[in-house]
This record gives C-alpha cells, structure tokens and sequence, in this order.
C-alpha cells in the first residue's frame, strides 16, 4: 500500500466560545480566542489516501479526483468563512481545530466514492505550533 498526501490552503475566522459556559469561563479556558470580533488564520490541510498502486496508470489515483473533491467539500466551503457564523456544523459545536478537522474528515467521508482509496488521514495545521491529525477511514 502506498500512501499519497496532497496539500491544500484556505482561510478562515472563528471565535472560541462555548455557549454552556460563562463569559469569564470561556476566556480563561480560550484566552485572546475568544475576543468577541475572533481571529484569522490561514490553514493548511493535508489530506492522505492510501491504496494499491494502479497497473495502467502507475498511481495511488487521480490527482485531479482527489482535488475535486476537496475543492468542492472542503475548501471552497470554508474559505474566508467565518466559522462561526457560516459554516452550520458549528451552530452546535465551538470551531477549535480538533472540531474543524472533524468536521473536514466527516464531509470528506460523507462523499468519499466507492473504489476509491481508502481516505487515511486529515491533517490540520492552524498555525506552525498547532497541528491536528483525525486518522479516518471510510465508512
């Protein structure tokens, strides 16, 4: 099995709050995230597969297949979006980087084609310090 990761960029904004708790709760435990206006960062996304080699193509697949459908799913869903506000699996959920990485594997896998490589791995970067990794598989 070979492993193929292909990297992608958007950006967002998002405010650390958590309606269950407190104002004071929410900015000792999220600190400068939870200012009331939120905050940006440009993320980077990495998205991995992992399968056979393909006798005809010499390939783990298509990496225009794999573009399209992080293109469509994720990143022109996500980016200069704020969190928060526009994107409705948050409604319910605060956006930390755990969440959105969640939320990207769960769409991703949502659509993930029959016959494709299997989707191994979402790998989130926030910041250069803060990176988060969702070992998926599909369903």
């Amino acid at each position: 099995m070979i492993r193929l990761t292909r990297r992608y960029r958007f950006s967002a904004s998002h405010r650390l709050h958590a309606a269950g708790l407190s104002q004071e709760e929410n900015r000792e435990l999220y600190g400068k995230c939870n200012n009331p206006f939120g905050h940006g960062h440009d993320y980077v996304l990495d998205v991995s597969v992992c399968g056979p080699v393909e006798e005809r193509s010499g390939t783990v697949m298509r990496l225009s297949d794999l573009d399209g459908i992080v293109q469509e799913k994720v990143v022109r869903a996500l980016d200069h979006r704020n969190l928060n506000v526009e994107v409705p699996e948050f409604e319910s959920m605060t956006p930390t980087t755990e969440s959105l990485a969640f939320v990207i594997g769960c769409r991703l896998r949502k659509d993930w084609p029959a016959g494709w490589p299997r989707l191994d791995t979402v790998r989130l970067e926030e910041t250069k310090n803060n990176r988060i990794e969702l070992r998926t598989a599909n369903p």
